[in-house]
């Protein structure tokens, strides 16, 4: 009879709506995303004090998004076994541990001995600050559990537009506070932002009903049945091989891996690389130069909001597909101008194609691969977002080639990348619903 009554005191304990899992995983997202624009507004000083060529410029500034890219996989894997809050706090607490690091090397070695010959313990430490940027694919799986299918996309766009400010915002911020309180005391007040969001997570972040229930000990067959009960309509199929193994037998997946490289691999690479752009291509300053960055990566995030509703309402694929055309419009500007004004409605442009179909390709990941939620935003999230770390080297490249043009001629790579992700779409629209055919034998 005790053991009855404690275990009904325990289910008692289940809590949070679909709205507050929604707000908690968005939370946590905001906090560890902001890693993005890390070296970002700073790459310029950071290159004069240490003697950086462009295309190891390129590699520091893009060195947090290489674990915000890659670790996406097996922690969005694990969500699928134990829900988002466990793996939310361990890459949160990763970030906090680079942070704390950084901030106490720049505070020991920043200007005079910031040589060349730290710039591998800079990079180990932008790495480890970008664990933060992975919790992106951790919130996917977490909200895509707490919402019905039909309302994948708005969710989904709300949870990932509104976290995508935070680079935009930092982008802005971070120059104006070098300037009034130095790099060191910079970082220090980010760190104490990290700290602070991570302890709100904890307090806020909530599991969907189903995992909650697995963490009162119920049985997995039990657990279903009351979160179906209470309204969940979406479950992990298995363990966290399982969902990457079952995600990756789907051809569709890596489609929306491609995409995904594109766009917000794309996002991430110009999120890093546009304060250095607008400051050696066109020489601006560093405030004019994170505000401009700053307009880029807040369009593509409030656009991404919209987005979801918009595959909601017209389809993923047809979503998808017009943001191509919008990016490739954009890239072909910043390609062949100098002009300041057409480079700003080229970077405009690009912003609100990769905002839009960066919420359409998440549309289309519950969509099509229903029972493997977590593998497959592992997938997409991870080698996805690793263009993040792949395009700003090569941005870097043109500029060894060309000199000062070649900032403005690397916007070929999004040309080549907004072509790819046109025909992508469009073979998704016509192959990627079809059902399969089957073959009847009337038995004789």
């Amino acid at each position: 009879m005790r053991a009855r009554e404690e275990k009904r005191r325990d289910l008692a304990a289940i809590r949070g709506t679909p709205a507050q899992g929604l707000a908690g995983a968005t939370l946590g997202f905001f906090f560890g995303f902001a890693a993005v624009a890390l070296f970002g507004p700073t790459a310029e000083r950071l290159r004069q004090i240490m003697d950086l060529p462009p295309i190891l410029l390129g590699f520091l500034v893009a060195a947090p998004t290489l674990s915000g890219s890659l670790l996406r996989i097996p922690f969005s894997a694990w969500v699928d076994t134990t829900g988002g809050r466990k793996p939310f706090l361990v890459l949160l607490s990763l970030s906090i541990a680079g942070m704390a690091g950084l901030s106490l090397v720049l505070a020991l070695l920043y200007p005079d001995k910031l040589t060349a010959t730290y710039y591998p313990l800079l990079f180990a430490l932008g790495a480890l600050c970008g664990c933060g940027i992975a919790t992106f694919s951790v919130g996917i799986s977490q909200v895509a559990y707490w919402y019905q299918p039909a309302r994948h996309g708005t969710a989904l766009g709300a949870y990932a537009g509104i976290g995508n400010l935070a680079p935009g915002l930092f982008s802005f911020i971070l120059p104006i506070a070098l300037a009034s309180i130095g790099l060191v005391g910079a970082y220090l007040a980010w760190l104490a932002f990290l700290v602070l969001g991570t302890v709100l997570y904890a307090l806020l972040g909530r599991n969907a009903w189903y995992f909650q229930y697995l963490g009162r000990g119920l049985p997995a067959n039990e657990a279903r049945g009351l979160a179906t009960h209470d309204g969940q309509r979406v479950f992990p199929s298995g363990k966290v091989m399982e969902g990457l193994r079952a995600s990756a037998r789907i051809w569709q997946t890596w489609v929306l891996v491609a995409l995904y490289f594109t766009t917000f691999g794309g996002f991430l690479a110009l999120t890093a690389w546009l304060p250095t752009y607008w400051s050696l291509y066109y020489d601006f300053g560093l405030r004019k130069a994170g505000a401009l960055t700053a307009a880029f990566s807040l369009l593509a995030s409030v656009v991404r909001v919209y987005g979801g509703s918009w595959a909601d309402r017209w389809g993923g694929e047809n979503t998808s597909a017009g943001s191509a055309i919008v990016l490739l419009a954009g890239s072909g500007i910043l390609t062949f101008t100098s002009n300041f004004t057409l480079a700003l409605a080229g970077t405009l442009l690009i912003a609100i194609g990769m905002g839009v179909n960066n919420a359409a390709v998440f549309k289309m990941v519950p969509q099509y691969a229903r029972k493997a939620i977590g593998g497959a935003s592992g997938w997409v999230g991870g080698l996805g977002a690793f263009g993040g770390f792949a395009i700003p080297p090569l941005l870097g490249l043109f500029v060894n080639l060309q000199g000062k043009k070649g900032y403005a001629t690397g916007f070929v790579t999004f040309i080549g990348l907004a072509l790819a992700a046109l025909g992508l779409a469009v073979l998704l629209r016509v192959a990627g619903r079809k059902p399969p055919i089957i073959v009847y034998i009337r038995p004789r």
